[in-house]
């Protein structure tokens, strides 16, 4: 990769030279200044990996579709209110974080983005999880956490890689079913939210390993809920009596 990294140069605009590279396939714009990226990004059409994170971004240009090689891209902690739709041109996405901004939607055409395998929405302004994001099958990781959801749709189910999947600190209340039936999960973290019960078929979910206490570990993430009894002093036993708990009240 030809890369070029610009990160803390205390930067309010872009350099014109950097328009004249073609050739940079790793840009690395973070921790800057930056307000507004120009349309002349399209013409960097061989770029792998884009970096804007730390900056004061309040939108992204429509040209940034033109790059059609982009396969990472972190627009982290900015001041995005929205997505441009052409981003789902850049069909070879496959890591995507938007975290820490102030979106609270997505366009239908991310549907597009089927190469997309880890999509960070964590720290944003939604208030239910996107409809387009269910049909990305290809995800096998996705943060949501630190969001304003109430609930999680019964569509959940079509995320049939989805290894990991952390929506800790928002408002849920209730686990719909059909997320019991996403074999594929490892690592489940639904802590500081405001569930009282579990779905019945929880169990099903034999690859995780554990009730988990370390946010790095695999497992089922569980603190700070309204738990209804016995379901605490259930849990403390760890994840298989939980399951066989489950199991018999099923």
């Amino acid at each position: 990769y030809v890369s070029l990294s610009l990160i803390m140069k205390g930067m309010t605009s872009v350099p014109e030279f950097l328009w004249g590279l073609p050739e940079v396939q790793k840009l690395n714009l973070s921790r800057n200044q930056l307000v507004v990226i120009p349309s002349s990004l399209g013409k960097l059409d061989r770029l792998v990996v884009l970096n804007l994170g730390g900056n004061c971004l309040k939108c992204l240009p429509k040209e940034i579709g033109l790059l059609r090689n982009l396969k990472v891209l972190f627009v982290n902690m900015n001041c995005l209110t929205e997505v441009p739709a052409e981003l789902s041109l850049c069909r070879k996405l496959e890591v995507l974080s938007l975290s820490h901004n102030c979106i609270s939607q997505l366009p239908l055409s991310f549907t597009d983005l089927t190469s997309l395998r880890k999509l960070n929405l964590s720290n944003n302004r939604f208030v239910q999880i996107p409809l387009c994001i269910f049909a990305l099958r290809s995800l096998d990781f996705l943060h949501l956490g630190s969001n304003r959801l109430e609930n999680i749709a019964e569509s959940v189910q079509y995320l049939v890689n989805l290894q990991i999947f952390i929506i800790e600190n928002n408002n849920i209340r209730t686990l719909p079913r059909s997320l019991c039936f996403i074999a594929t999960l490892e690592l489940l973290n639904i802590d500081y939210n405001a569930i009282q019960t579990l779905p019945d078929d929880l169990y099903l979910l034999r690859r995780l390993p554990r009730i988990a206490w370390n946010p790095m570990d695999k497992g089922l993430h569980i603190a700070h809920n309204p738990l209804s009894r016995p379901l605490p002093e259930v849990i403390e036993g760890g994840l298989d009596v939980l399951y066989n708990y489950l199991r018999e009240k099923k």
